[in-house]
């Protein structure tokens, strides 16, 4: 190597390494938050001999997401940073529904909707709300906003509508407090749609 070649060379490590001292850091990944489905599994049999399919939710795109939504203000729209649901969160919403109405035992069979399960009825939701709410300083209220169809899957005949909503207020504006709320928030939902669905389906011819 000559000593042209080496100087050239060294010189080209230096750029490198100053290239490299000036190109920005990639951000750590997001800390990932789940909610819990509804608990209070019933020890009787289930009552009601149904096969009841739940639909992936209809949502808009800014909760179509696995980003954790925030809103300052009614038309406004904004993302927690350095947090993520670990799922977007309709299909997250679907898991938690699935598995909720089966430790409420009321209904016999409980599942995705799937072409490979004859199902009686279909449990469609649109999302509205998903958010936490900054009304001021401290913080903010979780809101959950659901309209719920109960569909009979033979003739698509809607056979229930209702809307439901939920709001819990986080004990800290901090990640963990906010999820926390977002987790009492959906657990109020639940709990109601739970009750209007095993009611609906109650009356539902086979």
């Amino acid at each position: 190597m000559t000593r042209r070649t080496a100087l050239g060379l060294a010189t080209a490590l230096l750029l490198l390494a100053a290239c490299g001292g000036i190109l920005p850091t990639p951000p750590p990944p997001p800390r990932l938050y789940r909610l819990t489905p509804l608990t209070g599994a019933s020890a009787a049999a289930p009552t009601i001999a149904a096969q009841l399919v739940i639909a992936t939710p209809n949502a808009p795109s800014g909760l179509d997401t696995e980003r954790i939504a925030l809103a300052r203000s009614p038309i406004s729209i904004d993302f927690f940073a350095g947090a993520a649901w670990t799922d977007r969160v309709p299909l997250m919403l679907q898991t938690l529904i699935v598995e909720s109405l089966e430790n409420a035992g009321q209904i016999r069979v409980v599942a995705r909707q799937s072409p490979d399960l004859r199902a009686d009825a279909i449990l469609s939701t649109d999302l509205h709300h998903f958010e936490a709410v900054y009304g001021g300083d401290g913080a903010p209220e979780t809101r959950i906003a659901l309209d719920c169809r109960i569909i009979r899957a033979a003739d698509r005949t809607v056979i229930a509508v209702k809307s439901f909503a939920g709001t819990a207020r986080a004990a800290e504006n901090e990640m963990p407090a906010i999820v926390a709320a977002f987790d009492d928030a959906f657990h109020a939902v639940m709990h109601e749609i739970a009750l209007w669905t095993a009611a609906s389906l109650g009356s539902l011819g086979r």
